[in-house]
């Protein structure tokens, strides 16, 4: 079905895996197309909780694919209709329903890095090659690493490794919180995590959830966010996912949530579809 990626979904939990290994699933323009539509599809199936991205073989993505050399980054579309194709994909990622998580599990530098930012879990293999290596090729951060990076990492840490370009030390990547995890076998992780969501919680709550804390980012007072979470704890209050938690922790059993995320009112502002 794809060229440059493919996908398996068991048991709630859509796995994407990054499919040139020949190449170190370097990044090209059919990869962003197959990625944006797998992250639209994957929106509207309910049969999909979480979403893991991985590497096929031993690279997570070695950035951009160079072999046009020089001319790579030319376009021949005008400066004010340009739009650059990672900054696609990660405004894809931002609107998605499902958590997402990034099992990186080697080399993962400039858009192969980048195209993390936007997901909810990173895990990366310890001692893989990461970094954003913009500087060292003449060009400048994309895929809305501009507006992301700061958000997890702090202005100065973001300032200084994209300034000098450097390979990143995972533990170092651990610390300032560009990661969650540094793991010997990073997809292993990322299912342990996945399942937890997908057996042990509701869809509707994560949904929520996930558009709460990233929307809320840019938000100059806590009353927006408390605006929000009013709404959807009324509106859960009256629904069933509510109920059948509840009642699970009363009976001492599993609980099986029976709505999903189209079911999910919308508790912000409208006309930020674009953001």
């Amino acid at each position: 079905m794809y060229k440059t990626i493919r996908t398996n979904l068991a048991e709630g939990v859509l796995t994407v895996y990054l499919n040139r290994p020949v190449k170190m699933n370097a990044y090209t323009e059919e990869m962003c197309e197959e990625l944006i539509e797998v992250y639209k599809e994957a929106n509207e199936n309910n049969e999909v909780r979480v979403i893991i991205v991985t590497g096929e073989g031993r690279a997570f993505c070695a950035g951009m694919d160079l072999s046009e050399g020089g001319s790579t980054f030319s376009s021949n579309e005008e400066m004010e209709d340009y739009r650059d194709s990672g900054g696609r994909i990660s405004l894809q990622v931002y609107k998605s329903k499902k958590p997402i998580i990034a099992a990186i599990n080697g080399p993962a530098v400039g858009i192969g890095l980048t195209m993390t930012l936007p997901m909810d879990i990173r895990i990366v293999k310890k001692d893989a090659k990461i970094g954003f290596v913009f500087a060292k090729r003449g060009i400048g951060p994309e895929a809305a690493s501009g507006w992301f990076l700061s958000r997890l990492v702090g202005v100065g840490k973001a300032l200084e490794w994209m300034y000098t370009g450097r390979y990143i030390p995972t533990d170092e990547a651990l610390n300032h919180g560009l990661v969650q995890y540094v793991d010997e076998q990073p997809l292993e992780k990322a299912y342990e995590i996945a399942k937890m969501i997908a057996q042990e919680t509701a869809v509707t709550s994560n949904s929520f959830t996930r558009l709460l804390i990233w929307k809320m980012s840019g938000q100059e007072h806590p009353y927006a966010s408390h605006l929000a979470e009013s709404k959807f704890l009324y509106w859960a209050g009256k629904n069933a996912d509510a109920k059948e938690g509840i009642q699970a922790f009363l009976e001492k059993r599993a609980a099986k949530f029976p709505l999903n995320s189209h079911d999910v009112p919308d508790c912000f502002n409208k006309g930020e579809e674009h953001k």
